[in-house]
């Protein structure tokens, strides 16, 4: 296929439809959400399973010492706490996950989706467990915050500020501290991982400001068109 034109705009480069090879190696497909919708189904279905035998903590809930059921840190990622959970977490993954799904391969956004929604989780276990006992975390909405992180650092206005002004290191890392600690106490709900929602919101604005889903040939200087 011939290359493009230099000078279409960048969402022709990020949002073009999904062509040629379908191994993951591409970027420019939504495709990683419909299978993550999919999974979410299936694992709910599998917990509603076994539940009834008694055995759905041990497989989807991570709980403390995280060394007991480590396969946890995983699969709680794809579990949820019930139909409304589900819901929720589904419709924001599709609002906040296309348009980064559309600028990645899927092999990197499903690898993206695990490692923060497992980093976020871990972290909900460790810093409650320094204060109170927690009965354990499950759900996607660490990564799916990680996700709305990185779309909001990685658009071509945010990338564009940050180029035109000069901005210390120091003033950037608290800029996005204090925004996720924003974000995270505006949605804030009984019964919600609070940490697990402001790491994995933090985690995802430091991966789009360094653009580590950029796969286009100008590299990681790229960002997300949002």
């Amino acid at each position: 296929m011939a290359r493009r034109s230099r000078s279409r705009s960048q969402s022709d480069t990020y949002l073009r439809s999904d062509s040629g090879r379908t191994d993951g190696s591409e970027p420019g497909t939504g495709s990683p959400i419909l299978e993550l919708l999919v999974v979410f189904v299936l694992v709910f279905v599998v917990q509603g399973l076994t539940y009834f035998a008694g055995v759905m903590a041990g497989l989807f809930v991570l709980t403390p010492p995280l060394a007991t059921n480590p396969w946890t840190i995983v699969t709680s990622v794809y579990a949820h706490n019930g139909v409304s959970h589900l819901v929720s977490n589904s419709v924001a993954l599709i609002v906040f996950g296309w348009p980064v799904a559309r600028a990645t391969t899927r092999l990197r956004f499903h690898a993206f989706f695990v490692a923060t929604g497992a980093i976020a989780g871990v972290s909900q276990i460790v810093v409650t467990g320094l204060f109170v006992p927690n009965p354990g975390v499950l759900g996607a909405s660490g990564a799916v915050f990680a996700l709305l992180g990185y779309l909001i650092a990685s658009n071509r206005l945010s990338s564009g500020l940050a180029s035109f002004v000069g901005v210390p290191r120091w003033a950037s890392i608290l800029t996005f501290v204090v925004l996720a600690i924003a974000v995270t106490f505006a949605t804030a709900s009984p019964g919600v991982a609070l940490i697990a929602h402001f790491t994995g919101l933090l985690v995802g604005l430091f991966a789009g400001r360094a653009g580590v889903l950029a796969v286009s040939a100008r590299g990681s200087s790229d960002r997300v068109s949002g």
